[in-house]
C-alpha cells in the first residue's frame, strides 16, 4: 500500500497526451469564447441595436443555456466518438462566429447565436469529461487547477486582442478573430487528435443523463451548495454583463474594458496552482468559503470609485509611473479580488462535485456541475440588463441635444448597480458559512 501510494504521488503531476491535448484545444476555443463573449452585450446593443433589457434577457439565456445542454449533447457524443463530437463542434462555432460578423438583424443574429449556442455545448462534457478520465483521486484537483489554468490563458489571450478590433475596425468583426480560433481547433481536431475507442459500457443514454439529474437534485449537498455558489457567478458574470457598457458609458469609447477583464484570469493564472497546493489539506468547502467572503468586496470595490472621484478628481497618480481614472483603479481591485476569490471556489468545487458522483458517473455529474452557470446567468445577466437601464442607461436612449451637465445626472448614481450585487454576494457568504458548519456537525456524527 506504500509503495502505491507512492507510486501515485510521483504521477500527481504527469497527465496523459490525451489530457494535454484537450486542455490546448480548449485553450484555442476559450480565446474564441471570451473574445466574443465579452463584448456580447456591446454588440447586441450597439450594433444589433437590441435596448438594455432585451440583451440581458437574450444573453442570460444564451448564457444559460449554454451550461445546461452540455449533459445531453455529451449523451449524443457517447454514441458518435470523441473525435467526430469536436469536429461539430468546431465546425459549428466557427460558422456560427463567422455569420454573426456578416448577418446583423435581430432575426438572422439570434439564429446564429443558436449555431454557436450547439456547438459550445459540445464542447463541455469533450473537454472536462477527459479531464476526469485522464485523473485519479491522487491528481485530480491538481488536474482542475492546470484545466483552470489554460482555460484562464485562454480567456486572457482571447480578450487582449478584442480592443484593437473593436476600436480599429469595427465591433462586428470581432466575431472573426473567434470564427479563426475555432478554425485551428477544428484543424486540430480534425488533424492531431487520433480517435479513441469508446467503452459501450461507459457511453450514457439520454435517460442515464435525466436520471444523473434527478439524483441531482435529490442529493441536498449538491443541489444546495450550487444554488449557494450561484451567489459567486451572478456577480463574477458582471465581467461581461455590466462591466463593458458600465466602464464605456463612464469613461467614453477609448475606454478598454476587454484589458480590465483580464486582470482576472491574470490572477488566476499565478495564483490558481499555488492556492489549490496551500489549500490541498484542507476540506473543498473550507476553500470555498474563504473564496466568498472575499467576493463581496469586489462588488463593493467597484462602487467605490464615485466616491474616489469626489475625492482625487478625475485621475490617480499610482507610484508616480501612472495616472489612471479612479474608476479604472477600482476595478482593477475589484476584479483581482474576483480572480483571488476564484483560486480558493472553482477547482474545489470541480473537485467537490467530481467526489460526491456515483462510480462510473464522475463525468456526467461534472457537467451538471455548471448548474450555477445556468442559474447566475438567468439572474445576472437579467438583474445586469434592469439595472444598467436604470442607472446607466445606453447614450443613444437620452434626449437629443442634451448638455453635459444634464448628461451627468443620468449617471450620477450608476455605482449603486454594485450595491445590488455586494448584497447578493453577501447573502451567499453567509449561506455557505451555514451550509460549511452544519455538513462538518453532520460528518462528525457519521464518523462516530
Amino acid at each position: 500500500m506504500t509503495d502505491q501510494n507512492r507510486t501515485q504521488n510521483q504521477l500527481t503531476w504527469k497527465f496523459p497526451k490525451e489530457f494535454w491535448l484537450a486542455n490546448a484545444m480548449e485553450l484555442l476555443e476559450r480565446a474564441a469564447y471570451y473574445g466574443f463573449f465579452i463584448v456580447l452585450t456591446l454588440y447586441l446593443t450597439d450594433v444589433v441595436k437590441f435596448n438594455d433589457k432585451e440583451t440581458g434577457i437574450i444573453a442570460g439565456i444564451f448564457y444559460a443555456i449554454l451550461y445546461f445542454l452540455p449533459p445531453f449533447v455529451g449523451a449524443i457524443s457517447d454514441k458518435i466518438g470523441f473525435k467526430r463530437g469536436l469536429i461539430i463542434a468546431f465546425g459549428l462555432l466557427t460558422i456560427g462566429y463567422f455569420l454573426l460578423g456578416v448577418f446583423l438583424t435581430k432575426t438572422a443574429v439570434i439564429f446564429e447565436l443558436l449555431i454557436v449556442l450547439i456547438g459550445g455545448s459540445f464542447i463541455k462534457p469533450l473537454i472536462t469529461g477527459t479531464v476526469a478520465k485522464t485523473t485519479n483521486e491522487a491528481n485530480r484537483a491538481r488536474g482542475y487547477s492546470v484545466f483552470y489554468w489554460i482555460v484562464n490563458i485562454g480567456s486572457f489571450s482571447g480578450k487582449t486582442f478584442v480592443p484593437f478590433i473593436r476600436q480599429g475596425i469595427g465591433l462586428e468583426y470581432v466575431n472573426f478573430f473567434s470564427s479563426a480560433m475555432a478554425f485551428f481547433a477544428l484543424l486540430c481536431a480534425m488533424f492531431l487528435f487520433k480517435e479513441t475507442t469508446v467503452d459501450s459500457k461507459n457511453t450514457k443514454s439520454l435517460k442515464d443523463v435525466f436520471r444523473s439529474l434527478i439524483k441531482i437534485f435529490s442529493t441536498p449537498r449538491l443541489i444546495i451548495l450550487t444554488l449557494i455558489v450561484t451567489g459567486f457567478w451572478i456577480i463574477q458574470n458582471q465581467l461581461y454583463a455590466t462591466m463593458p457598457k458600465y466602464v464605456i458609458r463612464l469613461l467614453g469609447e477609448n475606454a478598454k474594458p476587454e484589458w480590465l477583464a483580464n486582470v482576472n484570469p491574470l490572477v488566476v493564472v499565478i495564483l490558481v496552482v499555488l492556492i489549490t497546493h496551500l489549500m490541498k489539506k484542507k476540506l473543498a468547502v473550507t476553500s470555498m468559503l474563504i473564496g466568498m467572503i472575499l467576493m463581496p468586496f469586489s462588488a463593493l470595490a467597484m462602487s467605490l470609485s464615485h466616491g474616489m472621484e469626489s475625492f482625487f478628481g478625475t485621475s490617480i497618480n499610482i507610484f508616480g509611473i501612472l495616472q489612471a481614472h479612479p474608476l479604472t483603479v477600482m476595478m482593477i481591485i475589484g476584479i483581482a479580488i474576483q480572480g483571488l476569490a476564484e483560486c480558493f471556489i472553482s477547482p474545489r468545487f470541480l473537485e467537490y462535485f467530481s467526489l460526491q458522483a456515483p462510480k462510473g458517473e464522475e463525468g456526467l455529474f461534472l457537467v451538471f456541475s455548471h448548474l450555477h452557470s445556468f442559474f447566475s446567468a438567468l439572474t445576472g445577466f437579467i438583474l445586469s440588463g434592469f439595472l444598467l437601464d436604470k442607472y446607466c442607461p445606453d447614450p443613444s436612449t437620452l434626449p437629443v441635444g442634451i448638455s453635459e451637465a444634464a448628461k451627468a445626472q443620468y449617471y450620477a448614481n450608476a455605482h449603486y448597480i454594485w450595491y445590488y450585487f455586494f448584497a447578493i454576494g453577501l447573502v451567499a457568504a453567509i449561506a455557505l458559512f451555514i451550509f460549511w458548519v452544519v455538513t462538518n456537525k453532520i460528518d462528525a456524527k457519521k464518523a462516530q
